[in-house]
């Protein structure tokens, strides 16, 4: 980025008072002269935030491929783009050259026009962390096309209701996947979402695993048969700064997963901008950032952030303690790593370790460290800058969505004084309130409320694919004139934010975002499940796990009551993954209700963390005494 890279506090507070002074201005001057477009804007942004309508760069054209990709090829070409780490530490990495990258990415666009996709068209890809999987993702964007990437861990009905709402014609999947010790069969489960999805026509195989896979004729093709015969060149698509890039589902709190809806321009702007910033890249460094791309962290900061920096970033197939609890340390000392990017999750479970597994390895490549996907606790804050960091790399503690694109409120490493569990200062350009119960605004410092963003940001998703209302309803509309996030923060003594956690029904389970409503239409399609509810406990590794209130249609006396957890599980598991399993369920004969029939979650999250101290005024309950009975039953 030529400008606006921040070097120090003075000038982080200068760049932030600009981009709340005069947006436009500000974001006018970072897109003119860090990226290649065909044609300038007319307008830097436009907006209705009642309506939720938002456009930014409007009438500009562009295609993030050629900035992700064909910019890059006279200065970088023989730069590493992309480095595969396999799930087995004995099979050697790749090293993808920019130019090798671009190639492939020519041929896959080939491929595809060649199976009848053209611009506009969905494609659903459901591949594991593999080359093959970025170079999907950026032919779709050079060739018009929407990726919407489905992560290789959801069941076939989860895979169908996902490519059935954004009427995909094309699946991309791999014959299977390796994770740790084990191997996962997806073409088998992609065969079995198709027998729910009519508008499929063609599935696109990558071989990785070797397994046995049955072939449809006319509809199944090995990738590699038709990349042998495809042509390197491609001319590039032109695409309109609101052009849809991709679709990416998210948990909603009713039991329909939201497709959310991000365009080109403004989404190519911001994650270029925030990569650059929050994690200090400079030309020669190595980044990995361990999310798979599946999730928007692996969007953002391992393909389109990276790459549109011109940097080297890893794909890392495996999982943080196979075949040893010391994979991320080794590979951080083999690759010279020296950005590092993971989840509180990983670090949890790494630090219930021996400290050895990290002390063996050569961690001093390492810059910076940073954290993703929920909010750091204070004993792995700790952990994870004794151990890893060695005291001298900043933690980078980001906060952002699916929604919004990129990172919204984050330390700027050797810049922010980090403070451990807080996410400290908002991004230039964002313009975070905290708001009470009555919409109103909450001032000053030391305080605690709803977080909402003022003012449009360039990363921002458009919509909610084939259902503007929801998301107007959902984002627009608690608090008319804002952004609501669906999280609660508190602002400190000098203007830190930390995050507390989801204020609706979304918990966040190891870094993933899970509704409880689907979980609970998943319980009840057993036919012992009358009626269900689920809430988050704390978890000592996965930050929060599943709890599960479970009413059955019998007294279940005479039932195998462990049996029947398993059963649950197992329907979860078919329905929506193995991520959305409980870790614990209670058979109750009720649930504690209001009058108008609304479950009171609060009482339910307490007992579940085992807090029996104080529940609150009851009152409002249809049967309160129901809360001790499901007390007595905890206890």
């Amino acid at each position: 980025m030529k400008n606006y890279v921040i070097h120090d506090l003075p000038e982080y507070f200068k760049q932030y008072k600009k981009s709340i002074k005069n947006p436009k201005k500000f974001w006018d001057k970072i897109a003119d002269e860090n990226f290649v477009w065909y044609q300038r804007w007319n307008k830097v942004v436009k907006y209705d935030m009642e309506n939720a309508k938002i456009e930014w760069f409007k009438n500009a054209k562009l295609n993030i491929t050629k900035n992700c990709l064909d910019r890059h090829l006279n200065e970088r070409g023989d730069k590493t783009a992309i480095i595969f780490e396999p799930n087995d530490p004995t099979e050697e990495a790749q090293h993808i050259s920019y130019r090798d990258l671009h190639q492939r990415v020519c041929k896959m666009a080939n491929v595809l026009t060649d199976l009848g996709v053209s611009k506009g068209d969905r494609v659903c890809i459901y591949l594991p962390m593999i080359p093959e999987l970025a170079v999907s993702v950026l032919a779709c964007a050079k060739m018009g096309a929407v990726h919407s990437v489905i992560f290789a861990g959801f069941s076939d009905t989860a895979v169908a209701s996902r490519v059935n709402d954004c009427g995909a014609k094309v699946i991309i999947c791999s014959d299977g996947s390796f994770r740790g010790n084990k191997s996962i069969d997806l073409k088998v489960i992609v065969d079995k979402a198709i027998e729910k999805t009519p508008l499929v026509e063609k599935v696109l195989v990558v071989k990785r695993t070797g397994c046995k896979v049955d072939f449809k004729e006319g509809r199944d093709f090995w990738l590699d048969d038709l990349f042998e015969k495809a042509s390197p060149d491609f001319v590039t698509k032109i695409m309109d700064a609101e052009d849809p890039l991709f679709i990416l589902y998210t948990s909603g709190s009713t039991g329909k997963p939201k497709g959310m809806l991000h365009t080109t321009a403004g989404y190519m702007v911001y994650t270029a901008y925030t990569f650059k910033n929050v994690f200090d890249y400079q030309e020669n460094d190595i980044y990995w950032c361990t999310a798979d791309i599946g999730w928007i962290t692996g969007h953002s900061y391992i393909i389109y952030g990276p790459l549109l920096n011109g940097a080297t970033t890893v794909i890392f197939e495996g999982v943080p303690t196979y075949p040893e609890p010391d994979r991320f340390w080794e590979v951080i000392e083999k690759h010279k790593i020296t950005q590092f990017y993971t989840a509180p999750t990983a670090i949890r479970s790494l630090a219930k370790e021996s400290a050895d597994w990290v002390e063996k390895h050569d961690l001093s490549s390492l810059r910076v460290i940073g954290s993703v996907g929920e909010p750091i606790n204070d004993e792995a804050w700790h952990w994870y800058n004794d151990h890893v960091g060695k005291k001298k790399c900043p933690i980078v503690d980001t906060w952002w969505q699916t929604e919004t694109g990129g990172i919204m409120i984050s330390p700027l490493p050797f810049i922010t004084p980090t403070k451990p569990t807080y996410a400290t200062l908002p991004m230039p350009g964002i313009q975070p309130v905290l708001m009470d119960d009555k919409r109103n605004e909450i001032t000053g410092n030391q305080v605690d409320g709803n977080l909402c963003i003022r003012f449009p940001w360039p990363g921002i998703a458009r919509t909610i694919w084939g259902d503007h209302q929801r998301y107007k309803e959902t984002y627009f509309t608690a608090f008319p004139g804002k952004y609501f996030t669906g999280d609660g923060a508190l602002r400190d003594e000098v203007g830190y934010y930390r995050i507390t956690g989801r204020v609706d029904d979304i918990i966040i389970v190891s870094g993933h975002n899970l509704g409880t409503a689907p979980i609970e239409d998943s319980i009840n399609l057993h036919p012992a499940v009358a009626e269900s509810a689920i809430v988050g406990f704390p978890h000592d590794v996965k930050g929060s796990a599943l709890y599960g209130f479970v009413i059955l249609k019998d007294t279940g006396e005479s039932r195998d009551k462990e049996n029947l957890k398993k059963e649950i599980n197992n329907v979860i598991s078919d329905t929506m993954g193995p991520i959305a399993k409980l870790d614990k369920i209670q058979f109750v004969s009720a649930l504690p209700k209001t009058r108008s029939g609304k479950i009171m979650r609060r009482i339910l999250r307490k007992i579940a963390a085992g807090d029996f101290s104080n529940f609150g005024d009851t009152s409002t309950l249809l049967n309160p005494e129901i809360v001790d009975e499901i007390r007595d039953g905890k206890v």
